[in-house]
């Protein structure tokens, strides 16, 4: 049953496509294409966008699977959801909590789950949350079984953590909630209780080390949206809180990208984030006694589980906002479970009228969070969907603006993409993203002097922005200004070593300049980044063919071919090479 209405709830997401990032995940990412692809997953850091290899595995074989067809990565990503709903269950029934199946459907149906299902790159939430869960499950079984038993659910409990975190290293709050639930458990924290945690402490802090200095070095997150004081950061992070619960409780005008707050320490009303957050845990302390050890164990495993998306360490994210509703994918269940419980507590305290009367209002919540999940879901539909859903309810969302701005632009619509980029630099005027993408408009229009100066705008507000970088060296490649164009693509590849683009820009100057042999180089290191890469292993062609090398030509155009059917220049090239 519980597995039935998830399913059911989430349909329109089997019906979405790929959104932003996807690209990156999925569409456009080469390391799903080979077995040497997914050897780079495990070790090489870099060779896609986080250190998650069991995420990026799974896309792998779901790429071998079914290919870019969305549909397969959308099911396995509900099946996943589904599966973590029963898990939790089986956790909360392991505890003995009243109304465990009941909080395991509130936390399966809500809404705010919907970006975690639907969205693809989300692949990482709902995968390490079924090991999360399971690594929960197994511990518990550890703490209780025999002594002869025991050590095997933990040898399975380590083991399922460490994939959790292979997944996604949000999940290294998971020691810490065992702290507190045994706390809760027991009444008190023994050494006995702590010694076996200390393996897991020690994993889950290093992955998340791994993670972080990622996203600082590889992902981007670094710079002046991110210089933020410690005070600041309290201050995110308790009205972050306050935000999250919110929308549990009232899920109204979900979206996928928040407005970012201004903080500002001067502000007085700023500190009743923080003042009402102390206020209240200082009160679930104060009667602990009285009311018992549950809720303020739930209210920290809240806290605790969002610890790493509250503002205290950088992520890319934090550029355009605070918040996001997959963050709380796993948190959220502990405010969920302390509501419920104690609803079927006091029904269950009451009788058997009280109790039916919970059932109907329990059918009646399902209901409505099952239609706003359903209607939420459908937002992700394609990618100018939800981008004109995000400006729709948050028209200050200059990062909507800009992606939308480039889908646009794919489709043909300059005109159109060109506004949107004029939009976000009228939101964030310092926003190298709009510049880069506004110049490369300029670019197709012709204008390439425009071009030149938006790019250098660009670079002037983000130095290490390799695609503008690339961008302005294919500029000066335009007006044959070689020498400069090759100093362009080689700054961008000492940010972005694996930038298959530059690598072939690269290659095309140097050939031009008459350096065969770094040409041959640099076409092979970008047909070795992306295999896919249909351009670039017909320029390799040409210039293999140029240097005698007819036969490798030849296996290259065939290959090109095969990647592009619709390719007239490598066919021509291909035909000439195998006339007699």
């Amino acid at each position: 049953m519980l597995t039935a209405l998830t399913l059911l709830a989430y349909l329109p997401a089997l019906r979405a496509g790929f959104v932003w990032d996807d690209d990156q995940y999925v569409t456009g990412n080469a390391a799903l294409r080979s077995l040497g692809g997914l050897l780079a997953i495990w070790l090489e850091p870099g060779a896609v966008p986080q250190y998650y290899p069991l995420t990026f595995t799974s896309l792998w074989l779901d790429f071998h699977a079914w290919g870019v067809e969305p549909a397969g990565y959308h099911a396995v990503n509900l099946l996943l959801h589904a599966l973590n709903a029963v898990l939790l269950w089986r956790v909360l029934a392991a505890l003995r909590l009243s109304g465990a199946w009941a909080a395991a459907a509130v936390w399966a149906l809500h809404p705010v789950q919907v970006e975690s299902v639907a969205w693809v790159a989300e692949r990482k939430n709902v995968l390490s949350g079924a090991f999360y869960l399971s690594a929960l499950l197994a511990y518990l079984r550890f703490a209780d079984a025999a002594q002869r038993q025991r050590w095997r659910w933990y040898a399975l409990s380590a083991a399922l953590f460490a994939a959790a975190l292979l997944g996604k290293t949000v999940t290294c709050s998971l020691p810490a909630a065992l702290c507190l639930v045994l706390w809760w458990r027991n009444g008190s924290l023994r050494a006995a209780d702590l010694v076996p945690l200390l393996p897991f402490f020690a994993l889950g802090g290093a992955l998340a080390g791994v993670t972080v200095w990622m996203e600082r070095h590889h992902v981007g997150a670094g710079g002046a949206d991110w210089q933020l004081s410690l005070l600041e950061r309290c201050l995110i992070a308790c009205r972050a809180l306050w935000f999250y619960a919110g929308s549990l409780v009232w899920p109204a005008n979900l979206t996928f990208i928040y407005p970012r707050w201004r903080v500002d320490p001067t502000v007085w009303w700023q500190y009743l984030y923080p003042g009402a957050a102390l206020a209240g845990l200082a009160l679930l302390v104060a009667r602990r006694a009285r009311g018992g050890r549950g809720p303020l164990v739930c209210v920290l495993l809240f806290a605790g589980t969002l610890v790493p998306a509250l503002g205290f360490f950088d992520v890319f994210p934090m550029r355009y906002t605070f918040v996001a509703d997959h963050y709380q994918y796993l948190a959220s269940s502990a405010l969920i479970v302390l509501a419920v419980t104690a609803a079927a507590e006091w029904c269950r305290r009451r009788g058997a009228r009280a109790v039916r009367a919970g059932r109907i209002a329990l059918a009646a919540i399902l209901l409505v969070l099952g239609g706003l999940t359903w209607r939420q879901a459908a937002t992700y539909a394609d990618a100018e969907t939800l981008w004109r859903d995000t400006l729709a309810k948050n028209p200050s969302a200059w990062m909507a603006h800009n992606n939308l701005g480039l889908l646009l632009f794919e489709r043909g619509r300059i005109g159109e993409a060109f506004g949107h980029y004029v939009m976000a630099l009228s939101l964030k005027p310092d926003d190298d993203f709009a510049f880069n993408n506004r110049g490369n408009a300029f670019a197709a229009r012709g204008n390439m002097a425009q071009a030149e100066q938006d790019f250098l705008a660009a670079l002037a507000i983000a130095p290490h922005n390799a695609e503008a970088r690339n961008n302005l060296g294919n500029v000066l490649a335009h007006g044959e200004r070689w020498t400069e164009a090759a100093e362009q693509y080689r700054a961008a590849l000492s940010v972005k070593p694996r930038y298959a683009d530059a690598h072939n820009n690269l290659a095309n100057v140097l050939a031009i300049s008459g350096d065969t042999d770094g040409a041959l180089a640099h076409y092979r290191e970008a047909v070795r980044l992306d295999p896919t890469y249909a351009e670039a292993r017909y320029n390799l062609a040409v210039l293999l063919a140029g240097r005698g090398d007819s036969a490798a030509a030849v296996v290259e155009l065939r290959e090109a071919l095969r990647l592009r059917p619709n390719y007239p220049e490598a066919r021509a090239t291909l035909e000439n090479l195998l006339r007699p």
